[in-house]
């Protein structure tokens, strides 16, 4: 009786190709749909308040330290430039609210001349951070 021998046996292999496509659409929708946010650049002495809130969306932060100097985006800013910053940074990714993080010692009158500028880009939803007590 006669065996038939198999000339060659097939390697068993797995084809990665699909999985690798899937981790890149991942990758990709995961870049697409991430939220950067716009930090000030410095660190304040907010002022304390018993009713702060924790505010949940916001992607633009500015500080204003105790000298009167303006922070935005890591880099300090002319109060007459924050409202053209804003602009620029609402063309890269919009939102509805703005942070000032305001020293406690700033004068009150440079916080609202700030607020005054957010109000000309076009942003009405301005929140003063301070410390829960």
């Amino acid at each position: 009786m006669a065996r038939k021998h198999r000339a060659e046996e097939e390697d068993a292999s797995i084809d990665m190709t699909p999985m690798l496509d899937i981790v890149f659409i991942m990758l990709i929708f995961f870049i697409v749909t991430t939220s950067f946010v716009k930090e000030a650049g410095i660190e304040v002495n907010k002022p304390d308040a018993s009713n702060a809130t924790k505010q949940k969306s916001a992607n633009i932060f500015i500080a204003i330290n105790e000298d009167g100097d303006v922070w935005m985006d890591k880099r300090e800013v002319d109060v007459e430039r924050v409202r053209a910053n804003i602009e620029r940074m609402l063309a890269e990714q919009p939102t509805e609210v703005v942070i000032i993080q305001a020293d406690e010692k700033a004068e009150h009158g440079k916080v609202v001349e700030v607020m005054d500028q957010v109000k000309a880009a076009g942003i009405s939803r301005i929140s003063v951070a301070a410390k829960g007590g």
